[in-house]
C-alpha cells in the first residue's frame, strides 16, 4: 500500500447459524482485516462482493444441515454410486441455490445434489455436505463447501464447519482467513517446513491409495515423513493452510470436493494440483502442499521404489 492509499477493509455481515446448546456461534459479522500483501489495496471489488455472498451461502447451509444434524429421525438414502444422502444434503443445496437465484440469476452452478444449472464462465460450485458419512452418524467433522469458478478456475472459497464451530475462507487477492474462538479473525499462512523428514501428512483413506495402485507409496511416505495421519474429508486442507499439516492427498474426489479448497490453500501460501500435479479440478484426485515441498512429494510418490 503506498502512504496515502485508503485503506480497505471487507466487513461481511453474516447470520450466525443454529448450532447446538454449548457450542460457540459464529460471530455476527466477519471482518478480514487489511492485508500487508501487495494488491490487495486494488482488488477488483466485485471478488469481495462475491466472498461476501459466499460467506451468506456458507450461513445458509450452516442453518440448514446444523437444524437436522443428530436427528434422531433423519431421512438417508442411497444413491447410485451407493454414497449416502441426507435430507440435510438437499435441504443445505436449495438453500444456496434459493439465494443464488436472486443474487446471481446469471451465474451458473455445479452442485452436487441436484447436478449443473446455467451456462457461464462463473460457476458457483457446491458440496452441501462434504462428509455426509460422518454426518448421518453424527459425527462432527463434515462441512459445507462453497465455490466460485471464473473461466474454470476457483477465485472463492469457503468452508464451514459449523458442528464445531469453525469456517475459513480466501478469495483471489484477499487472502486467506478463519474465525478465532475469541470472536475475531487470523490470516493463513502454511508452514515453512521445507524437509520431508520433518513434514506432517495426511492420507486421508487407506482403502484409496490401495484401490488406485499407491499404497507402496503411501507405506513408504509414513516411514519418511514426520508424521502420518488419516484425518478425512475437508478439515486436513484447513489444518494444512493453517500451517499444521505439509501434506494432504486422496483419490475418488469431484469438482465440488475440492474447489472451495483451492483459493483458501493458494491464498495462504500453499499449492494444489492433482496427485500426477496436473492443475485442474477434474483428474479425481488431489494433493495440496504448503508449496516448498510439492515438487519433493510429487517426486517421492511417483518413484519407481519409493524411499529406496
Amino acid at each position: 500500500m503506498e502512504p496515502g492509499e485508503p485503506r480497505v477493509n471487507i466487513t461481511i455481515t453474516v447470520t450466525s447459524p443454529a448450532n447446538r446448546p454449548g457450542k460457540r456461534r459464529y460471530p455476527g459479522s466477519v471482518t478480514s482485516p487489511t492485508s500487508p500483501s501487495p494488491g490487495v489495496a486494488h482488488a477488483d471489488p466485485s471478488r469481495a462482493d462475491d466472498l461476501a455472498l459466499a460467506l451468506r451461502l456458507a450461513d445458509a447451509a450452516a442453518a440448514a444441515s446444523m437444524a437436522r444434524f443428530d436427528a434422531v429421525d433423519l431421512d438417508v438414502q442411497t444413491k447410485p454410486d451407493a454414497s449416502p444422502v441426507s435430507e440435510a444434503d438437499l435441504a443445505a443445496e436449495r438453500a444456496i441455490r434459493d439465494i443464488l437465484a436472486t443474487e446471481r440469476p446469471t451465474d451458473g452452478i455445479l452442485g452436487e445434489e441436484f447436478g449443473t444449472s446455467g451456462d457461464s464462465r462463473r460457476q458457483w460450485i457446491i458440496d452441501p455436505i462434504d462428509g455426509t458419512a460422518n454426518y448421518v452418524r453424527g459425527i462432527p467433522m463434515w462441512g459445507n463447501l462453497i465455490a466460485l469458478a471464473v473461466d474454470g478456475l476457483p477465485v472463492v472459497g469457503v468452508v464451514g464447519v459449523p458442528a464445531i464451530g469453525r469456517r475459513w475462507w480466501g478469495a483471489e487477492g484477499l487472502g486467506a482467513w478463519t474465525d478465532t474462538p475469541a470472536g475475531g479473525e487470523r490470516r493463513l499462512r502454511v508452514s515453512a517446513i521445507d524437509t520431508l523428514d520433518e513434514a506432517s501428512v495426511s492420507f486421508q483413506s487407506i482403502a484409496q491409495w490401495d484401490e488406485t495402485g499407491h499404497l507402496d507409496a503411501l507405506i513408504a511416505l509414513s516411514r519418511r515423513v514426520k508424521r502420518d495421519r488419516g484425518y478425512g474429508d475437508v478439515w486436513p486442507y484447513m489444518l494444512l493452510a493453517e500451517g499444521r499439516l505439509e501434506f494432504v492427498a486422496e483419490f475418488g474426489v469431484q469438482e465440488y470436493d475440492i474447489a472451495a479448497v483451492v483459493p483458501i490453500v493458494h491464498e495462504a501460501g500453499g499449492r494444489v494440483t492433482s496427485f500426477e500435479g496436473e492443475q485442474t479440478l477434474s483428474a479425481r484426485s488431489v494433493m495440496a502442499t504448503n508449496g516448498l515441498l510439492h515438487e519433493a512429494f510429487l517426486e517421492f510418490v511417483h518413484s519407481p521404489t519409493p524411499g529406496a
